[in-house]
């Protein structure tokens, strides 16, 4: 898809890179086939912040708090948003609502749950170790078969460790 048509569709979402205890949160998406970390729609009248909330406690069942990098400027108002650390441009083929594109802001998070409930989280999702991370090594599906993370995934969850670590 050629991302300087206007008349490609788009839409934002924001997805959470979720790190605890050196792990990476994801899950076997099924629509899409691969490796990802939680994330969604941004609904209307909702900011990109609320949405990575919404979304990752309607998926996973976990509450984060968003690490937040970028300058404070002081002022009152308008409310300052902490800012994502990066925005990707991604082409999605959907069956049900055909080609189009997500606008999507990445945000580095860490879970504010309690660890009895880090372990209790909703079916289909996993913690995964950075050092698995880090060699790339394949996660089984849930079709049984082994897929590694995508490129952007892997390099995106060696940026979340780093700063997820350097902000505690």
């Amino acid at each position: 898809m050629n991302s300087m048509n206007q008349s490609v569709i788009r839409h934002f979402t924001s997805t959470g890179f979720v790190i605890h205890k050196n792990c990476l949160l994801l899950h076997w998406h099924g629509k899409v086939k691969a490796w990802l970390p939680p994330g969604g729609h941004i609904e209307k009248n909702e900011d990109p912040c609320q949405t990575l909330k919404r979304e990752i406690l309607e998926e996973t069942g976990l509450e984060v708090e968003i690490v937040n990098f970028d300058l404070n400027l002081g002022f009152k108002y308008p409310e300052q948003l902490p800012a994502p650390f990066t925005i990707l441009v991604e082409d999605i083929e959907d069956r049900e609502t055909g080609k189009h594109q997500h606008i999507d802001m990445i945000y580095f998070c860490r879970p504010i749950t309690s660890e009895t409930g880090l372990q209790a989280l909703k079916p289909g999702w996993i913690w995964v170790e950075k050092k698995d991370l880090d060699n790339g090594l394949p996660l089984k599906n849930d079709q049984g078969d082994l897929d590694t993370p995508p490129e952007d995934v892997l390099i995106l969850a060696s940026h979340a460790f780093e700063a997820v670590n350097l902000s505690m």
